[in-house]
């Protein structure tokens, strides 16, 4: 397995780097190629380990292990920053364009997105060309099969790079010649071909989630992000139809008993979601989990210390305080990169100014401190007049030093061997059930029935312990505060608020620090701006706000 990924990876990096006509048509005999890799079933599983690591680069951060993509902290909290959720206040550098509305074309993670998605593009491209050429199967399904997977990854990187530049170059196939000529595809058109890939991808890939290894694709990831896709082109009664398929399969249901590593320890149905180990459906009986990327500690194919540093950024620098010393039990070493605004997390339990309640009600459990915590207490023995005494949280510690606040616990991380380790190493769930529940109620929203979207809703509430909600209180504001209580920093929130074109309004609403600055056209990323002047030989116009 471990030779499979490391060849995978390889063999993708390298047709994407090269395009060369002789090169692929070269007999090459010991070294990697597509012309004496894709010859087989072996070869194109090769192939697909290389596109699922591609797909996890995006949570790539500073240059170790695979970390090729992006060599920047947190790049993907830039899609958090900017939003309604969280406050980015003396920040690392590389997130305070996104978060102050300052982004220009040169951006490091500006250019790192779009080339990770066309590199993933790329290489299904190349997957997706030879598999038309191989004739040498070991099941008469294998052909369909690996043409399903590479046509999600393409559609899942098209996904990325429409919510964030808007009309962008359709490329389907392999490109041998150098081309200085692109121009970009109407994003209509774009999402067509993403519909008809997830569409494909929906027949032919596995159907039994309890046939496949953990983190492998099934048709109900296939139908999840079809849900989402048909959501952003406005198709409402096919993303229900979507939604549906994967709600009736009878594979997945939501947890609601304790289960997996802790469950007879404190905590909460809602906590064992989170609880290292917890999040694959073989390993640990999650039947809520459609799809998990892996990160797994220790693992081949795992992560690295350059995998995944959500955890560094929710988690407030508590280590910074005399009496606190990094601890598992904390989370480990956290920077707050990302800090939850007081509208929805609430000031209860805190000496932060202000008296607000949040979004969440007393029994819901995902408000609970097993959860959300917000008692912090001294934990260096070496200081004895502080050891075991309660820390406050004041507006100091959560909005200034950000040593100290409200903490989604979601993302907690720690080894005792190394305790300022920066990589989560935790499993990720991408899509889970319960989200696929939410888009169901946003289906229903969009056509206007609000009485099948609150009881799409009440699925998720109920498992929570909220209160039901009736038709009367579903309108899409309410569900986009239930998803921060379900998903907040797992749910990309600038995609979420994109496709209900809310990103303008709850940015004015809620975000003080950017309210005045937030334009129309911020609703898009620059194009960047080395593919604008590469493109010497036709026009490729930059987006509206961002120059030429």
């Amino acid at each position: 397995m471990k030779n499979i990924i490391k060849t995978g990876v390889a063999l993708l990096i390298l047709v994407s780097i090269s395009g060369c006509k002789k090169f692929l048509v070269e007999d090459l005999k010991t070294e990697l190629a597509p012309t004496n890799t894709y010859t087989s079933t072996y070869g194109f599983e090769v192939g697909s380990a290389g596109l699922y690591a591609l797909t996890r680069s995006e949570y790539n951060t500073f240059g170790e292990g695979g970390a090729y993509i992006h060599n920047g902290a947190c790049p993907y909290e830039a899609l958090q920053a900017a939003t309604d959720i969280a406050d980015v206040i003396n920040s690392d550098a590389s997130l305070l364009p996104f978060a102050n509305l300052t982004l220009t074309s040169s951006e490091r993670f500006v250019n790192s997105y779009w080339n990770w998605a066309y590199s993933l593009i790329s290489s299904a491209n190349l997957m997706l060309v030879y598999s038309e050429k191989n004739t040498n199967w070991d099941s008469p399904t294998d052909k369909e099969r690996f043409q399903a997977e590479a046509r999600f990854f393409r559609a899942y990187a098209y996904r990325t790079l429409v919510y964030l530049y808007g009309d962008v170059p359709y490329v389907e196939t392999i490109l041998y010649d150098f081309k200085l000529n692109f121009t970009r595809t109407p994003k209509a058109e774009v999402m067509g071909h993403i519909i008809d890939d997830l569409k494909f991808a929906s027949q032919y890939l596995p159907a039994n989630p309890d046939q496949v290894k953990d983190g492998k694709l099934t048709k109900w990831a296939a139908y999840h992000l079809l849900s989402e896709m048909y959501l952003l082109n406005k198709e409402y009664v096919p993303a229900e139809q979507a939604a549906l398929a994967v709600i009736n399969s009878g594979y997945y249901s939501l947890m609601k008993t304790r289960f997996g590593a802790a469950k007879d320890k404190a905590g909460d149905v809602f906590s064992d979601l989170f609880v290292e180990n917890n999040q694959n459906r073989l390993k640990n009986a999650n039947k809520e989990s459609i799809w998990v990327l892996q990160f797994e500690f220790n693992t081949i194919g795992g992560g690295t210390n350059s995998d995944d540093w959500t955890r560094r950024a929710w988690i407030p620098n508590y280590s910074g305080i005399t009496g606190f010393v990094l601890a598992d039990s904390l989370g480990g070493r956290g920077l707050a990169q990302l800090t939850p605004m007081k509208w929805w997390v609430g000031t209860t339990g805190t000496n932060a100014t202000g008296n607000v309640t949040g979004i969440f009600e007393g029994s819901d459990i995902r408000n609970s401190n097993y959860n959300i915590k917000r008692s912090w207490y001294y934990n260096n023995p070496a200081e004895t007049s502080l050891f075991g005494k309660k820390a406050s949280i004041t507006e100091q510690t959560w909005f200034s030093t950000k040593t100290l606040n409200p903490a989604i616990t979601k993302f907690f991380y720690g080894r005792a061997e190394n305790l300022s380790l920066t990589g989560s190493y935790k499993d990720r769930m991408k899509f889970r059930l319960a989200e696929t529940y939410l888009l169901l109620a946003e289906a229903y929203l969009g056509q206007g029935n609000t009485a099948k979207a609150a009881d799409a809703v009440n699925e998720v509430r109920k498992r929570a312990g909220a209160s039901v909600v009736t038709a009367g209180q579903m309108t899409i504001d309410f569900l986009l505060d239930e998803r921060i209580r379900e998903l907040v920093g797992e749910e990309t929130r600038r995609f979420t608020l994109l496709r209900t074109n809310k990103l303008v309004d709850r940015v004015k609403m809620y975000n003080t620090a950017i309210k005045d600055k937030m334009m129309d056209y911020h609703t898009l990323w620059p194009v960047p701006q080395a593919i604008i002047d590469a493109n010497r030989d036709a026009p490729f116009p930059q987006n509206p706000g961002y120059g030429k």
